[in-house]
Order: C-alpha cells, then sequence, then structure tokens
C-alpha cells in the first residue's frame, strides 16, 4: 500500500550551490541542513539534495513512494521485475529507502517512516 509520492531527492555534487538555488526556489530554508543532506518541508511535499546522490543514480532525481511496509513492497517489486538499485536500508532515526528500476531504467524509490 502506498501514500503515493512524497518525497524527490536530487542528486547533487555542490551541495551549498544547490541549497543557495532550492532555497531561493522553495522560497523556505532548509530543515535538515546536513553535510550529507539537505531536506525541505513544504506543503507535504519533502524536497531532499543528496551529496551522494550521483552514486547511487546518475539519472536525475528519485521519486520515492510512501509504503506502510518497505519490505513486502521491495519483494514485490522484484518479483513483477523490478531490478534492485539500492536495497533496504536504514537511513538514520528509523526511516527506511530503498530504490529499484524497472525494465527502462526509470527509478522507483521506496521510502518508510520510522
Amino acid at each position: 500500500m502506498t501514500t503515493g509520492i512524497k518525497t524527490v531527492i536530487y542528486p547533487v555534487r555542490d551541495l551549498a550551490e544547490a541549497k543557495e538555488l532550492y532555497s531561493r526556489i522553495l522560497g523556505v530554508d532548509p530543515v535538515m541542513d546536513e553535510s550529507y543532506y539537505v531536506g525541505y518541508h513544504v506543503d507535504g511535499q519533502d524536497i531532499g539534495l543528496d551529496p551522494n546522490g550521483h552514486a547511487k543514480w546518475e539519472h536525475g532525481p528519485i521519486s520515492y513512494w510512501h509504503v506502510a511496509d518497505i519490505d513486502a513492497t521491495f519483494a514485490s517489486l522484484v518479483e513483477a521485475g523490478a531490478q534492485p538499485v539500492q536495497d533496504v536500508r536504514d537511513v538514520g532515526g528509523g526511516k527506511r529507502t530503498a530504490v529499484l528500476k524497472d525494465a527502462d531504467d526509470n527509478p522507483i524509490g521506496l521510502i518508510q517512516e520510522a
């Protein structure tokens, strides 16, 4: 079960430059501002900047589907033909993410809140 796409994470090469740009685009300061991730929350949407994102996915931003059971959803999508890109992992505070790709190399991000 999903509650929809609520998170989009952009891979960035220069975190400070990207933070300046996205702060202006969004018109708000980040709610999380760390060397490994900068995150914004705007009208129920989470926008993230990941300075290590290009190592995970070279093709641009990843949209994350919010799911209740990430392990079951991940397994179900693999069974349906999706290819794992990043296995399920805890990214801090009990929040868990994973990335798969479909047959056309489109990313499928999954996120389960703590």
